[in-house]
C-alpha cells in the first residue's frame, strides 16, 4: 500500500516528497523562560506557527525538523540554556538551506526567537545571492511582551499546557524591549530581571494564545502568498513593499 502523503518532512517517506516544495523550517531556541515556561518554548511556538501556515497554504508544502539550538548569548548565564552563537546559527541556516535547495523549491525559516534576527539577516541575503529562493519571517503579534510573559504564556498555555508551571509564574522587568535592549546587550537577562521574565504572566489563558496564534499564523501565511522581501530577505506584509529595502 503506498504511503500517504505528509507536511512532516521527519515523518514522511521519500517517494511521498512531491516535485519542488515549499519547506518551512521553524527556527527555535533552547533558553531560560522564566521559572514557569519550558526551555524548548520558541521552538514549540515556531513549529507550531509553521504547521497550522502549512495547513492553511496552497500547493505543496512541508514542515522540517525545527533548529533546536539558537543564537542566547543573553540568556547564557541562567543553568539550562544553550546557545550556538550567531556564526554558528549562520553556518547552520546556510548550509541548511543549499541541501535543502537541492530539491525543494523555495524555503522560508519560521523564527521564534529575536536574539536569531542577526543571522538570518546574513545568512539568507548570502543564500538569496547564491541564487537560492529563500526568505524568513517571525512569529510575533503587535503589542506583545518581550520574553516570558503574558504573551509567551498564554501561547504555551493553549500549545503545551502540560509543560506550564503557572504556580512558579512571577512577573518579571515590563518596560519595552527597545528600552531594555541596551542592558541586555551589554549585560544579559539576568542583570536585567533575575527570575529571566522581560514582562508580566498575569492574565494569561490558553484562549488568549489561541488568538494570538490566530494571529500569527495569519501573518505567516500573508508574508508567504505575497513573497515580499527586504534586503535582509525577511518577508513583509504586501502593503510594506515600498519601504522595502
Amino acid at each position: 500500500m503506498p504511503q500517504a502523503a505528509s507536511r512532516d518532512l521527519a515523518r514522511a517517506v521519500w517517494p511521498a516528497v512531491p516535485p519542488k516544495p515549499l519547506v518551512l523550517v521553524p527556527v527555535g531556541s533552547t533558553e531560560q523562560h522564566g521559572p514557569h515556561l519550558p526551555f524548548d518554548t520558541d521552538s514549540v511556538i515556531a513549529r507550531a506557527v509553521a504547521v497550522e501556515a502549512a495547513n492553511t497554504l496552497s500547493g505543496p508544502c512541508l514542515v522540517a525538523p525545527p533548529v533546536l539550538y539558537g543564537a542566547s548569548g543573553e540568556h547564557a548565564h541562567f543553568p539550562g540554556t544553550v546557545s550556538i552563537g550567531h556564526e554558528a546559527l549562520r553556518s547552520v541556516l546556510v548550509e541548511l538551506t543549499r541541501s535543502l535547495s537541492l530539491w525543494a523549491g523555495s524555503v522560508v525559516f519560521v523564527n521564534g526567537h529575536g536574539g536569531n534576527v542577526a543571522s538570518l539577516a546574513t545568512a539568507v541575503p548570502q543564500m538569496r545571492e547564491e541564487g537560492h529562493d529563500v526568505a524568513w519571517t517571525g512569529c510575533h503579534v503587535p503589542g506583545g511582551d518581550a520574553h516570558a510573559g503574558r504573551t509567551e504564556t498564554s501561547l504555551m498555555l493553549h500549545l503545551a499546557p502540560q509543560d506550564v508551571r503557572l504556580d512558579a509564574a512571577v512577573a518579571g522587568d515590563t518596560r519595552p524591549i527597545a528600552s531594555l535592549m541596551p542592558d541586555l546587550v551589554a549585560h544579559g537577562v539576568r542583570a536585567v530581571s533575575p527570575s529571566g521574565v522581560l514582562g508580566d504572566p498575569t492574565g494569561a489563558s490558553a484562549e488568549e494564545g489561541r488568538g494570538l496564534m490566530d494571529v500569527m499564523v495569519s501573518r505567516t501565511v500573508r508574508h508567504i502568498t505575497a513573497g515580499v522581501a527586504d534586503g535582509r530577505g525577511h518577508l513583509m506584509e504586501p502593503s510594506e513593499r515600498k519601504v522595502a529595502r
